[in-house]
């Protein structure tokens, strides 16, 4: 089994209406991912790639080290939490990337995120 079949990615994203103005294009929304190492050794995120495409088909680009500003290990069997954000300029979105990461053996690889919605609620059909 490849190290790609050991870390396990959950995203749950939510609209977030408090910061968000609409009449001027801003939209704001909150993302927590939990990841999931499933595998027998350790593993840390070291850095992490983003593309973010608005309702209009604009992509931004986002990478960097680690994650809200920590690059985590995570021991075999645990896992690691966190939220973040992103804001868009229309009402739906999408996001999708991948995290870099080193096991134990000092092996980099490549955890895929599957594209995620980001939406206003009543904005979904």
């Amino acid at each position: 089994m490849s190290e790609l079949a050991r870390v396990c990615i959950h995203v749950h994203s939510q609209y977030v209406e408090s910061q968000s103005l609409p009449d001027e294009d801003r939209y704001v929304f909150a993302y927590t991912i939990t990841i999931r190492n499933l595998g027998r050794s350790n593993v840390q995120l070291r850095s992490r790639y983003w593309l973010i495409t608005n309702g209009n088909g604009r992509e931004t680009e986002v990478q960097g080290e680690g994650v809200v500003g920590e690059q985590p290990h995570i021991a075999a069997g645990g896992e690691y939490q966190y939220t973040s954000g992103a804001i868009l300029e229309t009402p739906m979105g999408t996001m999708q990337g991948h995290y870099v990461m080193i096991d134990d053996a000092g092996d980099e690889f490549h955890v895929e995120i599957p594209v995620f919605r980001l939406a206003v609620q009543t904005h979904i059909h």
